[in-house]
């Protein structure tokens, strides 16, 4: 395969601006929802967003700047290497190296670095899968040469990641392989089992381990009413709700949210969209979503467009997953499905998530730059 630069061969500049609004909106709305916990925590209103500069948006930037500027078909040679490694370090979250943060054991401290495995695996492991299926495409359709090795590469991948606990980081990876399997041509009943295989699984997972059995609990009996336990395991998705519906239209002003102080957990990750919501109401919590449909929309462009397939896989599984997270993220705050413990793709306050995301973006963009030559 030849590719060439032509003078039209410019990155797709749209899908510049568009990540370059999120990431500005989320810098600005976690400045809001993180300056009263900063001060009452540490005595510094800006603790939280300087550290999500220092540790998310600079090593983000590089990221990109390398995603960007490297040739990505060096990125397929690499694969491997990069998988194996997200594998040890998933690995070395057990032992003396790896600490709880919220309840799971998902951070590896290196020094003065911590960081998320669980994060990092995300790009590595869609780099893999997309070079593995490129090189494998007429085996996708095989079941012992195509299926059972890749259900053997996702079992293994949400083994680790359940066992962490974050399951949901599981089940997000897991969709955007399924959809990159999908448009390799995969069959639709190797999808279907495998869509089967992983509800089963899920579901063993959540009735075996119970803080997972009272997430989805409590989710079902928000819509009791006055008979939700909105003091108990229902507390947080009870105080989301009031956050949201205080926003009403336009939202009690930029700054102004009470919930985020003392009444809403996560207020500066996972629940953040409910501070949006609140004091930048509907039309704000609404153009927030609109922005990630419009990144989602102007991916799917640059995977059509791309010029081979690992190339085209890597931006649909890329592309799929930041918009599964957004809108998972979006619907549990939201109360449509249980709450995950997924932070809102740039904008959540959380360096390795921020620093992962503009690196799939920079390889998005460096892919948007190349052409076929004929």
């Amino acid at each position: 395969m030849i590719f060439r630069f032509s003078s039209k061969s410019s990155p797709d500049y749209f899908f510049l601006e568009i990540l370059l609004v999120l990431i500005i909106f989320g810098l600005v709305m976690l400045t809001s929802a993180s300056s009263d916990i900063g001060r009452l925590r540490f005595g510094d209103s800006y603790y939280y967003i300087k550290h999500q500069l220092l540790y998310g948006l600079l090593l983000g930037i590089i990221g990109f700047l390398i995603g960007l500027f490297i040739d990505f078909r060096f990125l397929e040679k690499l694969a491997p290497l990069f998988l194996i490694l997200s594998i040890i370090s998933l690995i070395l979250v057990f032992t003396p190296l790896g600490f709880k943060s919220g309840g799971s054991e998902r951070w590896l401290s290196l020094g003065p670095l911590s960081f998320q495995p669980g994060e990092l695996l995300k790009l590595t492991f869609l780099i893999y899968l997309s070079s593995w299926l490129s090189r494998n495409l007429k085996r996708s359709k095989s079941f012992t040469q195509g299926f059972l090795p890749f259900l053997f590469l996702a079992a293994v991948v949400s083994l680790l990641l359940f066992l962490q606990p974050a399951t949901t980081t599981a089940i997000i990876i897991l969709a955007a392989s399924l959809i990159m399997y999908f448009t390799a041509g995969a069959k639709i009943k190797f999808l279907v089992a495998l869509v089967l295989v992983t509800l089963l699984g899920v579901a063993v997972l959540i009735t075996v381990t119970p803080y997972r059995f009272q997430r989805i609990t409590s989710w079902l009996t928000s819509f009791k009413g006055q008979n939700a336990d909105i003091l108990g395991k229902g507390y947080h998705l009870n105080q989301a709700l009031i956050a949201i519906g205080s926003g009403r239209i336009f939202g009690v002003g930029y700054g102004q949210s009470t919930t985020k102080i003392n009444y809403l957990p996560g207020s500066i990750d996972d629940s953040i969209f409910a501070v949006i919501a609140e004091e930048l109401g509907f039309v704000g919590s609404a153009g927030l979503v609109f922005l990630f449909l419009l990144f989602i929309w102007r991916g799917i462009n640059i995977a059509a467009a791309a010029p081979d397939n690992f190339s085209r896989y890597l931006v649909t599984s890329f592309i799929s997953l930041i918009g599964l997270q957004a809108f998972i993220n979006i619907g549990a705050i939201s109360g449509l499905i249980p709450l995950t413990g997924i932070p809102l793709p740039f904008i959540s306050y959380g360096g390795t998530a921020l620093a992962v995301f503009l690196t799939m973006s920079g390889i998005i963009l460096n892919i948007s730059r190349w052409r076929l030559k004929k």
